[in-house]
This record gives C-alpha cells, structure tokens and sequence, in this order.
C-alpha cells in the first residue's frame, strides 16, 4: 500500500491510500497497529510528510563508492548519529538555507532510504529485523557541511538538524510491497541534472544489520525513521564543489518510493524579539 498523510480543505490531518492527485481513500490506524482502509474519500488539500517519527537515527558512509569519494576507510561498524524530528519537511515544501548557513555557500544534498519501524524492536537478530519494518520512504539528509565539520565539536547533529532539512515523502510503501530493500536505485537531481546515481546494494551495512545493530538494548520505537545512509556524488566532494542555492530545484528519488521534489530558498530574517519585561 502506498500511504501519503494529508491535509484537507477544513485542516484536519488523515492518512490516505489510493491517491489520484486530487482525492485519497481514508484509511486510519498506526505503524505499529496497522492501517485499515475506509470508505470515505477526501480532498487532498496538501501533502504533509508521511512519517512524524519520535526519532530520527542516520547512518553515515553507508555506501562503498562514498566511502571510496571521501577518501576514508571503510567503516568496520555503523557510524550513527541523529536528526532532530524539528527537521521534517513533504513533498514540494521548501528547504531552506538557514541565516546562520547564508555568508558562504555549504548545504549539500544527500539521497537516502529511509526505513519506518512499525513494531517496536529490541535486541532483534538480523534474520527478524525485516520483520519490525513498517514501510520505506524517499528523504534526503540535507546536510551544513561548514557546520558539520566545525559548528559541532566533533558531532554531525547539530550540521544536519536545522529546519527544513530532512525532506521526506512523497507517500510511504508498505513492506509487503517491497521484496528487497537491498536493490534499489537511488538518485538524486538538482535542476533536472543527475548528481547521484546509485543502488542500495552498494550499502556496507544492510537495512536488516543496520536494524539489529541500532536495537541493540535500545529499543526503536514504532514510527522511528532510520535514514541508510547516502551514495557516491554529494556536493561538497565535486570539483568545484556544488552546494544548494536559493531557487535550486532537488529531485529524490528511490525506485519505488516516487519522486519527492523540493525547492531551495533563503530563510528570511527575523526581527530581533525584546524582552519587556525588565
């Protein structure tokens, strides 16, 4: 099933299937619980993005020829790190390149599959992990890479955590609808040019031991949304590098999962609050 989460003309927030680009099929329910489908059809009004995880975990050099571009060794486990949830933005919203990101240009894109748990899994082995997937999503890991390599002391969170920067949609496919998350293209456009072109069997790390690995006496709550990590051709590494401007058209796309489009602007100015209290 392919599920979008929308906005309808009174602003209530459903979840839909059967989504003709006009109208969807009602359906309710959770990714732990499932979801049923109604015989109410509504208006959608807009996409919103399909996941409000709890959690966002991304693996970082995911990816052998990414690996191979950066000029690093293979990654012997998992390298982990976080998003803040603040981040999400859906399909045709836009990224924006934050005020603190504007004197020099360094927002970068990178492609993602990104995995929806739906039951909750601990300490699950590899051969079960599949099992705890509620579906798959297109997003992006849209990253400040002057901030990443200096704005955290060491940490990525806070480089990849502004608003705007996890784009993801534009619908979720369930996993019974997807036999193997390990051969998928993976691409990504900037102004209808292909920067990346990858599959996810290039992954060092598979869904099902990426899984297993971050369950491990931590438990992955139904919703939480991992993003897999991203192929060969980011920007930062092209020469002359290439970074996200004000007016950039971003197509990702993961066989599958759609086309999820977003468009680059510069986050406004805002005047400066006062305290009036003293």
């Amino acid at each position: 099933m392919k599920i979008i989460r929308f906005e309808t003309q009174a602003g209530r927030i459903l979840f839909g299937s059967d989504y003709d680009g006009k109208t969807a099929s009602v359906i309710r329910g959770a990714p732990d619980t499932g979801f049923e489908c109604t015989s109410e059809r509504k208006k959608v009004e807009k996409l919103l993005s399909p996941v409000v995880p709890p959690a966002i975990l991304c693996i970082g050099l995911n990816y052998r020829l990414h690996a191979k571009e950066t000029g690093l060794a293979l990654p012997k486990q998992p390298v982990v790190f976080m998003k803040s949830p603040n981040a999400i933005i859906s399909y045709k919203d836009d990224i924006q390149i934050p005020i603190v990101c504007q004197q020099k240009p360094e927002v970068d894109y990178e492609a993602e599959l990104g995995v929806i748990i739906g039951r909750a899994a601990k300490n699950v082995s590899e051969q079960d992990a599949l099992h705890h997937v509620f579906g798959y999503v297109g997003a992006n890991d849209i990253s400040a890479r002057r901030w990443q390599k200096h704005g955290g002391a060491g940490q990525w969170v806070r480089s990849k955590s502004f608003d705007t920067f996890c784009p993801t949609g534009p619908y979720i496919l369930t996993a019974d609808e997807l036999d193997d998350p390990q051969d998928l293209s993976v691409e990504s456009r900037l102004n209808g040019k292909i920067m990346q072109n990858s599959n996810t069997s290039d992954m060092i790390f598979p869904v099902a031991t990426l899984i297993a690995y971050l369950s491990k006496s931590t438990t992955l709550m139904p919703g939480t949304l991992i993003l897999t990590g991203t192929p060969e051709g980011v920007g930062f590494i092209r020469q002359p590098p290439v970074y996200l401007k004000a007016g950039d058209r971003l197509e990702t796309r993961i066989e599958h999962l759609g086309v999820l489009e977003n468009r680059i602007t510069l986050e406004k100015k805002q005047a400066v609050e006062t305290d009036t209290t003293a």
